[in-house]
């Protein structure tokens, strides 16, 4: 068993150089509610990877997503923690047998692997603030403490289970969830998650299941679980898309919640925790993995972060965290996790990646190759409206990169450009107040921005826009992706970013600031204007492309206290240059390094 580390929430933003600290419980909660008295941290997990094999691109998906989610609400409310909670599940048959086929001990490959999903995260600028491994000492505290608790309620009792066991998913599976396989003969697969099943019969411990269904019906049916909104505005969905949640409530009422297999016999699965007071038995893989959100909070000492307010998952997981997690939870008389946003998957060729078909995508390679912050890009565009898998493509990836580049990186170069500021630096007699606040304030008389506009869309101006039609939409656009976000529509948050990047460009080349066929007033205007966009749209952009957007709020000296959704009105916050023309374009993106 791992000695217990964890990393200080809140430290850095980067796995790689964050603080590993000993698992002490009590100054974990200091270090959480430091920032406020009364209010809960945010707390976002991703699902606990399975590291038997090295990282995919679902896996980078699955951090991303929470990724943009987590850093939302630290600009969304700068004074509330935000705890974020990833890691690596490395126990089971699968971890126990990958190791003997690779010569080396299960703890020495889970060493080695599990490094490879801090890597990953590191890479792609996942700002995680814990990073739990099953292996660690104060897990197996938490594992066992639960155990004792249920066993204690009587939930926990012995038995002989025999059904349909998946080697692929370490898991028993009911008959009603189990099909014939499409085309080899004889045999059995799960329906969820298609791997192939066989019978067995052994003595193992079960949880008594048919006590909560009830309870979880009604939870899954109430008010509260459906589009019900919390302090914080974010809508409490249960289960996320709608469509995952009709099917967990349909299943509820159909079908009787079957008792469940937590454990499996010792001279089967040593690579595991031992079932307290019963070392002939070992903890079932997929119950000790569930409880890693709770033991990466300090579970069971007193602790104000439960529950989560969202938890990202893939959709092939739903069942485990929307029933079995949350039984687990009402045994133990702790509140259900607010939301779980289940992701569908990235597929090739409209096929599932997987090893045997050589169509899986190495997310180190792509981001090697096109960039962090463009594949992070492409992931939520693309991937963030969760129902439907999604075909990665690098052809595809490649156009939202250049899309991005365009429509944000050439912008802020074309805006700042010397013959731009040449033909503004007209329009400034030399002893007038050339701070961007003043000039923009001046600016801001003429434009009405009072006008109510929906806050739900962003609306589509007719080309060629004027700066007086523009502005009140850009004075809107936090509102609109403060409504998505909230309601964890990602890539509707990210489409009404674009939009308004893509007007602004528009009125930047009807305007054409650097020619004379306008005034050096007009050119004025559409610098400001220009500058104000970026700044709004570098404050917007921060979740998706924090690298990037780092780099352009740095080059507009905009101060770090006001890049947070506060300051995403028009005339809000300011571009620390005191002469505004000696605002200086940056290069934002490198260009793809592979050509497809």
């Amino acid at each position: 068993m791992l000695p217990c580390t964890r990393l200080r929430p809140g430290a850095c933003t980067s796995l790689a150089h964050a603080l590993l600290v000993p698992c002490v419980r009590r100054p974990l909660f200091r270090w959480y509610t430091a920032a406020s008295a009364t209010e809960k941290p945010f707390y976002i997990t991703t699902p606990i990877f399975y590291p038997n094999a090295r990282p995919h691109i679902g896996h980078l998906y699955s951090l991303v997503t929470a990724d943009i989610i987590a850093r939302f609400q630290r600009i969304l409310n700068p004074s509330r923690p935000v705890i974020f909670l990833t890691g690596t599940d490395e126990h089971g048959l699968k971890m126990q047998q990958t190791a003997v086929a690779k010569g080396v001990t299960p703890v020495e490959w889970c060493n080695a692997i599990s490094s490879e999903f801090r890597k990953l995260a590191d890479r792609a600028d996942i700002s995680s603030s814990v990073f739990m491994r099953t292996t660690q000492q104060c897990h197996k505290q938490t594992v066992e403490y639960v155990w004792r608790s249920l066993a204690a309620q009587g939930i926990i009792y012995k038995d002989t289970y025999e059904g349909y066991y998946s080697t692929t998913d370490e898991c028993f599976y009911p008959a009603s969830r189990i099909s014939p396989h499409p085309t080899l003969p004889d045999t059995m697969i799960a329906t969820e998650t298609s791997s192939v099943v066989e019978w067995s019969r052994e003595v193992n411990y079960k949880l008594r299941m048919s006590s909560f269904r009830s309870a979880l019906l009604t939870h899954y049916t109430s008010a509260a679980a459906l589009n019900a909104q919390s302090a914080d505005g974010l809508v409490v969905r249960g289960v996320h898309p709608d469509m995952q949640q009709s099917r967990i409530v349909q299943d509820l009422e159909s079908e009787p919640l079957e008792d469940l297999s937590i454990s499996r016999p010792r001279e089967r699965i040593e690579w595991g925790i031992s079932v307290p007071d019963d070392p002939t038995q070992t903890v079932y893989v997929w119950f000790d993995a569930l409880l890693v959100y709770l033991s990466g909070i300090g579970y069971p000492d007193k602790q104000t972060v439960w529950p989560p307010d969202v938890q990202v998952i893939g959709k092939d997981i739903v069942r485990f965290h929307a029933v079995y997690l949350p039984s687990i939870l009402l045994a133990l008389g702790l509140p259900m996790p607010k939301t779980l946003l289940s992701h569908a998957h990235w597929t090739a060729n409209q096929k599932k990646m997987s090893k045997s078909l050589g169509n899986v995508t190495d997310p180190l390679e792509a981001m090697k190759d096109f960039g962090v912050d463009a594949v992070r890009f492409y992931l939520a565009r693309v991937g963030g409206r969760w129902k439907v898998d999604v075909d990665w493509s690098e052809v595809q990836l490649r156009k939202h990169a250049d899309e991005i580049r365009n429509l944000l990186g050439n912008f802020f170069l074309r805006v700042t450009s010397k013959a731009i500021r040449n033909r503004v630096s007209e329009a400034l007699p030399a002893a007038q107040d050339k701070s961007f606040q003043t000039l923009l304030a001046r600016l801001l008389v003429d434009v009405d921005l009072s006008k109510t506009i929906d806050a739900s869309a962003y609306v589509e101006l007719d080309a060629p826009p004027t700066i007086e039609a523009f502005l009140p939409l850009l004075d809107n656009v936090g509102r609109v992706v403060l409504h998505h976000m909230k309601n964890l529509e990602v890539a509707d948050g990210l489409h009404a970013i674009v939009q308004v990047l893509r007007q602004a460009n528009g009125l930047l080349t009807n305007l054409a600031p650097w020619s004379k066929a306008h005034s050096p007033a007009v050119a004025l205007s559409c610098y400001l204007t220009a500058l104000e966009t970026v700044r709004i749209v570098g404050i917007l952009l921060q979740p998706f492309l924090p690298r990037t957007c780092e780099k352009l709020l740095y080059a507009l000296d905009v101060p770090g206290l006001q890049r947070s959704m506060k300051y995403t009105r028009v005339g809000m916050g300011s571009i620390g240059a005191e002469n505004a023309l000696e605002v200086r374009g940056i290069k934002l993106f490198e260009m793809p390094q592979k050509v497809v």
